[in-house]
């Protein structure tokens, strides 16, 4: 053999070895990390888990159903109106004789619930009572009475309050300087939430926020033999904010001096809202209700805690389902992609039932 063909021959054997020293380094390498995971790592191989569609979706806790959605409708006094409300996309206030049309796809496609809010229009209507509220002619007990005919298996929610009905558009009855008068307010409230509840409304939910009002409806229902069959939906933790806005112009409802602070709960106050949780399970609420929702997560997670054995509702407000629309407008993020995105987080954090403005477009999604 020449010189130059041995030195080419050792060069050879040279990488071969070299090779063969990287191959056992690399067989060694995965032989270890198999063997970590065997002898007590396997906790962290996760991916597996959820590497299918339907693998993703059983690692929810709750998975939105049909069922589980409320859908808020703005009912008026003119039964012929449906008028778009500009800040609440897709969302408007109707009368009976256009209301009952709407309705009826949205019942063959499973609309379970809906709440309602009146919307009195005609001059005259509003004073410092809201003695409309509660007017056997007014929009709520109409409505109650038709949809309980027409839709037997659509369950009704009547919202109570006094805002939409008041000529001040605060939640009670006042005071000469002005302040809510509790006493007054929860004898007002609580005879409302009996109209409606005697007008058939399978749950009264009042949402006004006076101290003591959960107790007086559940000694009203009691004494008048139907607190068997009326469903008691309290809002709870109701946080006074900025996101009520398209609620307000659709249901005429902005008060006309002051805000609502003394008496919704301050965003910031998380103790206050167990407080007030815990105070209307005591009082006899069946379901507690956090409003709203997405800021508010933690305090539907409390809401679960402190209320374990009891159905736990979210409302998804206006503002929030308009904050919603106008990214999906800007290209920020694809509408249906946000909407479920959201609402799985509300369901994640505790609640099983929700009132959503996205109701119409969920009932399509979960069809297919």
């Amino acid at each position: 053999m020449s010189f130059s063909s041995l030195v080419s021959d050792l060069t050879y054997r040279d990488r071969e070895d070299t090779r063969s020293q990287i191959s056992r380094s690399r067989s060694y390498a995965s032989t270890a990390a198999t063997s970590v995971s065997i002898t007590g790592d396997i906790s962290s191989q996760l991916h597996g888990g959820y590497s299918h569609p339907l693998a993703r979706s059983w690692q929810a806790e709750r998975q939105l159903t049909k069922s589980m959605l409320i859908y808020p409708l703005f009912i008026s006094d003119q039964d012929n109106e449906e008028t778009l409300i500009p800040s609440l996309p897709n969302q408007y206030r109707r009368g009976l004789n256009t209301l009952i049309p709407f309705l009826e796809p949205l019942v063959q496609n499973g609309l379970r619930s809906v709440i309602l809010f009146g919307v009195p229009t005609q001059p005259g209507t509003k004073d410092s009572l809201g003695t409309a509220a509660d007017d056997p002619k007014g929009p709520v007990i109409r409505t109650i009475r038709a949809l309980r005919s027409l839709y037997p298996s659509l369950f009704i929610v009547a919202d109570v309050c006094l805002c939409e009905y008041t000529s001040h558009g605060h939640c009670g009855i006042l005071r000469d300087d002005g302040s809510l008068n509790n006493q007054l307010s929860v004898a007002r409230i609580s005879d409302v939430a009996m109209a409606y509840a005697h007008a058939g409304a399978h749950c009264v939910a009042p949402s006004d926020m006076n101290d003591g009002r959960i107790r007086a409806i559940k000694l009203k229902l009691i004494e008048d033999g139907i607190a068997h069959k009326v469903v008691l939906m309290s809002y709870s933790a109701k946080f006074s904010g900025c996101l009520y806005g398209p609620f307000r112009d659709a249901a005429g409802s902005q008060p006309s001096f002051g805000d609502r602070k003394c008496y919704q709960l301050p965003p910031g106050g998380r103790g206050l809202a167990r407080r007030a949780i815990t105070r209307d399970i005591a009082e006899g609420a069946d379901i507690i209700m956090v409003k709203p929702a997405s800021s508010y997560l933690d305090i539907i997670s409390d809401a679960k805690e402190l209320g374990r054995d009891m159905p736990v509702a979210a409302y998804q407000v206006s503002g929030e389902y308009a904050m919603i629309h106008a990214g999906a407008k800007a290209g920020v993020f694809d509408l249906r992609a946000m909407a479920m995105e959201s609402t799985e987080g509300i369901l994640r954090a505790g609640a099983t039932i929700v009132v959503s403005y996205f109701t119409p477009e969920f009932l399509g999604w979960l069809s297919h």
